[in-house]
C-alpha cells in the first residue's frame, strides 16, 4: 500500500489488473484500486470531492473530477476509516494514479487530503 497523510486524514492506495476486463491487442488495460481512508487525527471531517490525476506509459496525463466516492460522502470521526474500491481503464500496460481528496470539516474549513501515486502495472509486466 502507498499512503500519504494530510492534516490528520491518512490515504493508502493500492492497485492491481484485471486481466479478464483487459484487452491488451486493443490497448485496453483495466485495473482495479482499493483505496482506505482513516482519521488519525482528532477532528472530523468529510470528503466532498476529488480530483485524480492519471498518467499512462507515454505521458499523456487525464484528469478525473467528481463529486464524492462511490456515490458517497463519508464522513470521518476520530479513529474512523472508510474503504471502497473502483477501476480504471488505461491506454498502456502501465502508468501511475495520483490526486486529492477535497475535506471539509464540521466547522467549513477546507483542505486537499493527498491521494499517493501509486503504479498501474498489468501482472505480465511483472516479475
Amino acid at each position: 500500500m502507498h499512503t500519504a497523510e494530510t492534516q490528520g486524514i491518512r490515504v493508502s492506495a493500492e492497485a492491481t489488473y484485471v486481466a479478464v476486463e483487459s484487452d491488451p491487442a486493443a490497448g485496453r488495460f483495466f485495473f482495479a484500486y482499493r483505496i482506505r481512508l482513516e482519521n488519525v487525527g482528532d477532528r472530523p471531517a468529510r470528503l466532498v470531492s476529488r480530483h485524480w490525476v492519471i498518467t499512462d506509459e507515454v505521458g499523456h496525463v487525464e484528469h478525473v473530477r467528481g463529486p464524492g466516492v462511490v456515490g458517497e460522502t463519508p464522513r470521518l470521526g476520530p479513529g474512523e476509516a472508510f474503504e471502497y474500491t473502483s477501476f480504471c481503464p488505461l491506454a498502456t500496460s502501465s502508468g501511475s494514479m495520483r490526486g486529492t481528496y477535497q475535506m471539509v470539516r464540521d466547522d467549513g474549513a477546507r483542505f486537499d487530503a493527498e491521494i499517493p501515486r501509486f503504479p498501474l502495472l498489468a501482472t505480465f509486466l511483472q516479475n
